[in-house]
């Protein structure tokens, strides 16, 4: 199973830390949130990780350099300033050739969240693991589920429909693989592509049936979006030492 981590933004909502250095390359008690990712999948059932890069690519190049024990090289993304995710799965589509998980480059999460979406007998050809909670704000990608069957993703959710967030980590099998990259190369025709997410496409594929959801409540994850959730993830990361 391959494994592509989406490092390609600069991460403007922690400037200035950020100023000369991808989101991916900050540091939580010594280790880059980066390393933190490579860390934790290198204990799970994954064989190969593709970095998509694109700000500051040559630190985040340099870190891959230095990570051993698991197999990883990078991909960089020439049109990183210009697009938003969406271009930068587009970018990768070629190494969606088969199962492989997606991620987040600022989503931290323990190994057991991801193995037990490795784990979880699936229904769904994408599987998004989701985490419910009792409040959600504006800025959550939050989803609407009918059982373990994914209705819709999006920031733009009516809250009362709302059962739980994506935490940006899912996996698709073959079928999911290509359905995937398909709608990437008919969005990428849009004329606003170049602003779209990637769970867009998400989206649509759930409205066809294609997608469901892997709970992963009581286990340990968290989103490096800003200085708060930069400052909390340094506590998160702090329990996984050892």
């Amino acid at each position: 199973m391959k494994a592509i981590i989406l490092s390609a933004g600069q991460g403007r909502r922690l400037m200035p830390l950020t100023s000369n250095m991808a989101k991916c390359c900050l540091t939580l008690h010594g280790k880059s949130i980066l390393e933190w990712q490579l860390s934790q999948i290198a204990k799970c059932d994954i064989d190969e990780v593709i970095v998509v890069t694109g700000f500051a690519y040559e630190m985040v190049d340099a870190i891959v350099d230095r990570v051993k024990g698991i197999k990883v090289r990078t991909l960089h993304n020439p049109m990183y300033a210009h697009t938003d995710n969406l271009g930068t799965c587009w970018e990768a589509r070629a190494e969606m050739d088969g199962p492989f998980v997606l991620m987040n480059g600022d989503t931290l999460f323990e190994a057991a969240v991801l193995q037990r979406l490795l784990d979880m007998e699936k229904s769904f050809s994408i599987t998004l693991a989701t985490n419910a909670k009792p409040h959600f704000d504006l800025d959550d990608m939050k989803v609407i589920t009918d059982g373990d069957r994914l209705l819709k993703v999006s920031k733009q959710l009516e809250i009362s429909l709302v059962s739980a967030e994506s935490i940006g980590l899912m996996v698709f099998d073959e079928r999911g693989a290509e359905a995937f990259t398909g709608k990437l190369e008919e969005m990428m025709d849009k004329s606003d592509a170049l602003k779209l997410w990637y769970l867009s496409a998400i989206d649509q594929l759930a409205s066809e049936g294609l997608a469901g959801v892997c709970p992963i409540d009581g286990l340990s994850w968290c989103e490096v979006d800003d200085a708060a959730d930069f400052a909390a993830a340094a506590d998160v990361v702090e329990s996984w030492v050892g």
